[in-house]
């Protein structure tokens, strides 16, 4: 498998142009500008067969790279932070063949891995920790524990399943992790949970793959490449506050790449392709803090600001003061506020901009009092429950705190062969009475070759709770098939709740540039309700267990009866017996020799 990811990566890595570096850390103007205004020469192979290398050069002036960062205090004492960034490429892979051999802002080794393996929208996550909804509220761009891939393929794709194992190999390069490990025995083919989020309304679910690795750990080897894809690397910008040490020492850390087809415009008259890069965190400042309820920009991330990125058309940072504004002391003060509707809710946002000079003037570290913040409407977990390592049931608990409105949730399962579901004891109930599913898609396992896979439509109650339980076998699997630690459990991924959670506010259905990124990643198309996807925790499952000493035990009482008994017979049967005479006396033997010399016969 090393060798495998290593010359995977080394097929893929990009060559990155050497960049001057300033004592102080930052990059040299000089190079920027020149990265900046470098033309991106695309060879367009037409119908007439004639080919155009200039007319692209003007669309790669239209790339375009936003940074944000939101920070919201959360009522149990701590810090959310979530960074975005985003590079619109203007070029359409969907429409022409072209051959791009020069790239500006967008990474070279995602666009060719966009082009070689025909990839209409690719998601990808690391994450270290599981989201507390009850305590936290909904993140702006939800992921579960461990690794998470989900990638539309292109229709024109006649082996899927090959485009997909090459696409995780090459990944794994990227990204140096152990995506190599998805394989169809964990990947499955969700009929209605994941739509693309880009241009297009595909529905042919043939093309979509969808994988999570829960027992993947995420390091500074996963942080690092994440990093040099961006256009500024960590030199300047936001990404400078990127510090592993910090980012890891704290109670939630998810870092994902989104690439998608997107409209430039309200009327989508241009398209590019989007690659977005979030990394969200939670700090446990209150803890660290003592007791106080303050925090600021170098007691999270050891470093402070001093310039935006040269190449951000967009650096902002974000503060919630939506929960009385007039508690919040913030230093320095900024006079710019903005609003955004937010997951159903209307918040309020200090905003500093960075591409600003008076910024920098006076901004050293910002604090704030924390406030309490509302309960999430919808919330979900999962658990494991029964007695021995034959039987268990699975269940499932969907929370709807809406007072007043009921919802559909699309639950979707994804549950390894190993554990042998029993369908026929599924079991839907809400407020002690049996809620029937009005859609349910099931794709039984097949042992070693794919996992079960489960979607249901339930519709939620206000105010409610809804649990779904189904009862399972533990299978017994080969002694090769057990992990190094097998008696540490199995892992089993997050359930995927999707549902448009009926919204406070009005949301806004409009296409605008100038929105902030953290509200504008998932398409709104209803003012009355919003979309969220929630994760449960993944699920450790213990698995019947052999005695691995026994075949020590059994190689060891093996090894001594073949030396003893088998050794033993050999050599009596390869050793040649012979009669040993005995001497004569020393007088004898002299007597022999002076009649040998005498010739006369010698003594017996």
């Amino acid at each position: 498998t090393f060798f495998q990811v290593t010359s995977v990566s080394l097929f893929i890595a990009e060559v990155y142009t050497p960049r001057e570096v300033n004592t102080d850390g930052s990059i040299a103007a000089e190079d920027l500008n020149e990265r900046q205004w470098q033309s991106t020469d695309v060879e367009v192979d037409r119908s007439d067969g004639t080919k155009d290398s200039e007319s692209f050069t003007a669309a790669a002036a239209r790339d375009q790279f936003q940074e944000e960062l939101v920070i919201r205090p959360l009522h149990s004492g701590d810090i959310y932070a979530s960074f975005q960034f985003r590079t619109l490429w203007d070029i359409d892979f969907l429409q022409e063949r072209q051959k791009v051999s020069h790239y500006r802002l967008f990474p070279k080794s995602l666009g060719q891995v966009l082009s070689k393996f025909s990839v209409r929208e690719l998601h990808i996550s690391f994450t270290q920790g599981f989201w507390r909804t009850m305590q936290w509220g909904q993140p702006f761009i939800p992921s579960p524990p461990g690794a998470e891939l989900w990638v539309w393929f292109h229709d024109t794709v006649s082996d899927v399943d090959g485009n997909w194992k090459e696409l995780t190999n090459v990944l794994s390069g990227i990204f140096c992790a152990s995506l190599n490990f998805i394989d169809l025995t964990n990947t499955v083919q969700p009929s209605a949970s994941f739509k693309p989020l880009g241009l297009g309304n595909a529905t042919d679910h043939r093309f979509l793959r969808y994988a999570t690795l829960p027992r993947e750990i995420v390091c500074t080897e996963n942080l690092t490449p994440w990093k040099k894809l961006l256009p500024c690397g960590s030199k300047a910008g936001l990404s400078v506050l990127l510090k592993s040490e910090k980012l890891f020492h704290s109670s939630f850390h998810s870092q994902a790449v989104h690439i998608r087809p997107v409209c430039q415009d309200e009327q989508c008259t241009s398209k590019a392709w989007e690659l977005r890069q979030t990394l969200n965190v939670v700090f446990d400042l209150y803890t660290s803090s003592q007791g106080k309820k303050e925090w600021s920009l170098f007691k999270m991330f050891s470093r402070t600001l001093t310039e935006a990125c040269p190449l951000a058309t967009s650096s902002k940072i974000y503060v919630d003061i939506t929960d009385n504004p007039e508690l919040f002391e913030l230093n320095p003060v900024t006079p710019l506020l903005s609003q955004a509707v937010v997951l159903g809710d209307r918040r309020t946002y200090s905003v500093f901009d960075l591409t600003r000079a008076e910024t920098f003037g006076q901004l050293c570290s910002l604090n704030l009092l924390l406030r309490d913040m509302l309960r999430p409407l919808l919330h979900a977990e999962r658990y494991v429950a029964g007695f021995g390592l034959q039987t268990g049931e699975i269940h499932t608990v969907i929370y709807n705190n809406h007072p007043y409105r009921a919802f559909p949730v699309l639950l979707m399962d994804s549950v390894p062969w190993y554990l042998q579901l029993y369908i026929h004891t599924l079991t839907v109930t809400s407020k002690s009475r049996d809620n029937k599913p009005s859609y349910i898609h099931y794709q039984p396992a097949k042992d070693r070759h794919r996992p079960h896979l489960l979607e249901m439509l339930i519709q939620l109650p206000p105010h409610s709770m809804t649990e779904v339980t189904v009862q399972f076998e533990r299978a017994l699997l080969k002694w090769t098939e057990y992990t190094p630690d097998p008696n540490h459990g199995f892992y089993v991924g997050s359930s995927v709740v999707s549902a448009l959670v009926p919204s406070m506010v009005a949301m806004n259905t409009n296409f605008t540039q100038d929105q902030p990124l953290f509200s504008s990643f998932v398409p709104v198309k209803e003012e009355s309700s919003y979309f969220v996807r929630v994760y449960t925790e993944p699920l450790l499952v213990n698995l019947p267990t052999p005695d691995f000493s026994m075949p020590y035990n059994v190689i060891c009482l093996t090894c001594t009866v073949v030396a003893v008994g088998y050794g033993s017979f050999y050599n009596l049967l390869t050793r040649t017996f012979q009669v040993d005479e005995p001497s004569l006396p020393l007088e004898k033997r002299l007597a022999n020799l002076i009649r040998r010399i005498r010739g006369v016969p010698l003594l017996a």
